[in-house]
């Protein structure tokens, strides 16, 4: 994880520009929380990797003194007839999600979601780079620490993660709901990763360099509708096989 109205990171206007929109994005935990992805093993497909994947990948913002600008509020016939296209009408997700536009007019669907695909990507490079403090601003204090342990392991047993970002296949929302003041959307996102793991000596104990992995994971954002932040965070994960 509104989550986000995020653009394209090439300069550093543009950076600026992504990290107002991600700031739109990103507020607490619901459990089930774990490193972001297990990319080396069971979960991928072998093919072989495009030569032109590092255009594919996108650097992470620089964050620092951003400011949050307002968002305006939305009308709310306009924001549900933006749900229904994407949600069916009666459904707890779409009723989920109304919900969460009724609590908080801001509230974007689309903008929410282009900006829960890139906080996904900034956090699963974040993850395999060991940035830290990206990570921090992005999850919740107790998914932080599950991530900073899998981390700090990784580091002990002086392994390094190479990791190129190729894409996001499909995002979708699968879950919604207004819990008390505190929103929660739960997306299913399957993209696709080229990643290996070197040991100190330089060898490759896990993944492959020169093959795509397929990753497909559930992750939940959260955040309070009656904060002035309009920051979401990650608050659960959760990998399917």
């Amino acid at each position: 994880m509104q989550f986000f109205d995020f653009g394209t990171i090439f300069f550093l206007v543009a950076a600026v520009v992504i990290f107002f929109q991600l700031r739109n994005v990103l507020g607490r935990r619901t459990g089930n929380e774990r490193p972001p992805f297990d990319p080396y093993s069971t979960r991928s497909r072998s093919r072989s990797a495009p030569s032109d994947t590092n255009d594919n990948v996108v650097s992470l913002p620089n964050r620092k003194g951003a400011a949050t600008a307002p968002q305006p509020v939305r009308d709310i016939e306009e924001s549900f007839a933006a749900i229904d296209a994407l949600t069916k009408p009666g459904t707890p997700v779409n009723e989920g999600l109304k919900a969460i536009t009724k609590a908080d007019q801001q509230f974007d669907v689309k903008k929410f979601l282009e900006g829960a695909k890139m906080a996904y990507e900034m956090i699963v490079m974040s993850f395999a780079d060991g940035d830290r403090r990206t990570l921090k601003t992005l999850l919740s204090k107790d998914v932080y620490e599950g991530f900073v342990a899998a981390i700090d392991e990784r580091e002990r047993n002086g392994q390094k993660i190479e990791s190129s970002f190729v894409g996001i296949d499909k995002a979708n929302i699968i879950a919604a709901e207004l819990k008390g003041t505190e929103a929660h959307i739960t997306l299913r996102i399957v993209s696709e990763l080229i990643s290996a793991t070197r040991d100190s000596g330089g060898e490759i104990v896990d993944g492959d360099p020169e093959t795509v992995a397929e990753v497909k994971d559930v992750w939940t954002f959260a955040r309070d509708t009656r904060a002035r932040d309009p920051n979401w965070k990650l608050v659960a994960t959760e990998a399917e096989d």
